[in-house]
């Protein structure tokens, strides 16, 4: 299973805050005591609470669906602006001979205008981009396939915007896009120039051809200090009545459009890609919990508590969630026996080999609460949970069992006989095999003891 990320843990953290917001408190007893068991301050605690939640219920994997999309929805525009470089070079050397002015408007015309754009918007509103960025969103949760991937893009967006990350994170993608897209019409233009033979002309119906010299020195200014070719006065007067037949003139003018393009193309995309990704990269590490949130502040009490709270009710749930053991077996040791509010009709505990201990009967909360918290110190190797068949399977007794049965390495459930001169519900014991049945638990009606002392039957 791949590590999580810090920014990772903290986008299930904010899922899970915004998840219980709208829907109510979930059911957290045990993941608030495996919080408080690890220690460390509050922010920790309540990100560990957080992950245990995400894993049970399916958010984990629901956020790697969600950025195997988002990587497909990535090489998916980054296609779509590879096609759309390249059909900006075909158009630009679309025309023979070629204007240059109208090859120049088609290669930088339309970046020029989003760039300004992007920039003002950035500075009055620190938005733009926001289209390109919902339609990655829209896309990633669309190849993600996941249900549950839905509450991911919602979390992300406010912790980001909370510290006005989502700019940055938005300004890469969109100047990262636009520059593939002049990369890609560069060498496409190179390709062109090289295998086609071009002739450069400009026309002009009510300018100077001193406008045109004027324009094609300054626009060549900055790209002369890289080592680009300027056409000199006489090719550019030259080149308003026709196509110059010159090999030095047509190279001139390449050399010259090819540079503008560097300069004012891809040049800035690529500085501006950078600028953002510095500025996501240190924004993404100063990122923290905001406690203040209701949903974080009300933890507080719960996750490090001045003192013991009981009482906690929970709303009942969909289904009964599989149980997978957080033990391995090098930091599990011992078999324990453990039973589950049993009245004074059933002999307690019976005969035990040595190897073997008794956890007593659990008939309250707080001797529920003390072997959890030594199960999390001390986990056994194989546990046994005696449970009384004539009670009702309740979702009370089902979730200690099932609690229990996480921390150890192993776990059986022993269905005790009825006391004699009495006889156990069949319904109701079928609904005991039922719910264990749905927690993939093993049971029997006979004590495991054998399987307590060596480990099999």
């Amino acid at each position: 299973m791949t590590e999580l990320t810090p920014l990772q843990n903290l986008w299930l953290t904010e899922t899970v805050r915004l998840r219980e917001e709208h829907a109510g408190p979930l059911d957290d007893l045990e993941a608030n005591r495996l919080a408080r068991a690890a220690g460390g301050d509050l922010p920790g605690r309540i990100q560990r609470r957080a992950l245990w939640l995400a894993e049970r219920d399916g958010l984990t994997s629901a956020l790697r669906h969600w950025l195997q999309g988002a990587r497909l929805a990535l090489v998916l525009l980054a296609i779509f602006a590879v096609l759309s470089g390249a059909g900006l070079a075909f158009a630009a050397l679309g025309q023979t001979p070629v204007n240059v002015f109208w090859a120049l408007g088609s290669l930088l015309g339309l970046n020029l205008i989003l760039l300004l754009s992007w920039a003002l918007g950035l500075i009055f509103a620190g938005e733009h981009g926001a289209t390109l960025g919902r339609l990655w969103l829209w896309l990633s949760e669309k190849l993600a396939r996941d249900a549950k991937a839905a509450q991911l893009a919602p979390a992300l967006l406010l912790m980001l915007q909370r510290q006005k990350l989502n700019r940055w994170a938005l300004g890469t993608l969109v100047n990262g896009l636009w520059l593939l897209a002049m990369f890609s019409a560069l060498v496409l233009l190179l390709t062109l120039m090289a295998t086609r033979r071009y002739g450069f002309v400009w026309e002009t119906t009510i300018l100077s051809a001193d406008t045109f010299i004027n324009m094609t020195q300054a626009l060549g200014a900055l790209p002369a200090l890289l080592g680009f070719n300027v056409p000199t006065v006489d090719m550019i007067r030259a080149s308003g009545d026709t196509a110059l037949n010159i090999e030095s003139a047509r190279q001139a003018w390449a050399t010259w459009l090819v540079g503008v393009m560097v300069v004012y193309g891809v040049l800035p995309r690529l500085l501006l890609a950078l600028f953002c990704f510095w500025r996501w990269n240190s924004g993404k590490a100063a990122l923290r919990l905001d406690l203040n949130l209701p949903g974080y502040a009300q933890l507080r009490e719960r996750l490090m508590p001045t003192s013991e709270r009981l009482g906690i009710t929970d709303p009942e749930p969909a289904q009964l969630h599989r149980i997978e053991s957080t033990v391995g077996e090098h930091a599990s040791d011992g078999a324990l026996l453990v039973a589950i509010e049993l009245d004074d009709q059933h002999p307690w505990p019976p005969t035990l080999p040595k190897n073997v201990s008794n956890a007593g009967i659990l008939d309250s909360r707080e001797s529920r609460n003390k072997l959890l918290e030594q199960l999390s110190r001390f986990p056994p190797a194989r546990l046994a949970i005696a449970c009384d068949p004539r009670r009702s399977p309740d979702r009370g007794s089902l979730a200690l069992i099932a609690e229990l049965a996480r921390n150890a390495t192993a776990t059986r459930v022993w269905l005790l006989q009825a006391p004699s001169g009495q006889a156990l519900d069949a319904e109701r014991l079928g609904d005991w095999h039922v719910a264990l049945q749905q927690l993939e638990l093993p049971f029997a009606d006979c004590a495991p003891l054998n399987w307590l002392e060596h480990g099999h039957d």
